[in-house]
């Protein structure tokens, strides 16, 4: 339930370990996860909801020399857009940082679930690790943004966590 912010804080760390004047902020942990409504335990904010906590957080932050956002959910992206053009509109330093891997498949597939293996393996149930849809985003997208993931994948999974790995996961992390 939590596997994209414990990737978001991983990342951020290890951004933040690269300069001594950085400091890593508690993470948002509930964002716009509305895609995932048709499975247990899914809490979300809604976007418009999550714009706002991230202009409001990004205006507190003001007494810092900028605020770096890391995301590592898609269903966040356009909000977190949306504010950070507001932020910079306003004046403030803003900057999104993607948190993404190359070549990586959507949801709970080999990529999150090697991430994961390296940063939290106690989460990692590998007993029930099963594929899901594995067609590209780009022919699942509308039918997702119509539907949700459910409606393109039974189980969550976009992808296959077969062969993930924790040695995968710490290459993703440094490279």
């Amino acid at each position: 339930l939590d596997c994209d912010t414990r990737i978001a804080v991983a990342v951020a760390q290890r951004l933040a370990a690269r300069r001594d004047d950085t400091v890593v902020a508690p993470p948002v942990a509930i964002g716009a996860s509305g895609e995932h409504a048709g499975f247990p335990g899914t809490l979300s904010v809604g976007t418009a909801v999550f714009e706002e906590m991230v202009v409001e957080i990004g205006r507190s932050a003001d007494a810092f020399a900028g605020i770096v956002w890391c995301n590592a959910h898609g269903g966040n992206s356009a909000a977190l857009r949306r504010a950070h053009e507001r932020l910079v509109g306003e004046g403030r330093r803003s900057l999104v940082a993607r948190c993404a891997f190359p070549g990586a498949d959507a949801h709970a597939g080999r990529t999150e679930t090697s991430v994961l293996l390296a940063i939290a393996p106690e989460t990692v149930r590998l007993d029930l690790a099963e594929a899901g849809e594995q067609r590209p985003w780009s022919e699942v997208e509308d039918r997702i943004a119509a539907g949700g993931v459910i409606a393109v994948s039974p189980n969550g999974v976009l992808g296959d966590p077969a062969g993930a790995s924790a040695e995968d996961g710490a290459q993703l992390l440094d490279g």
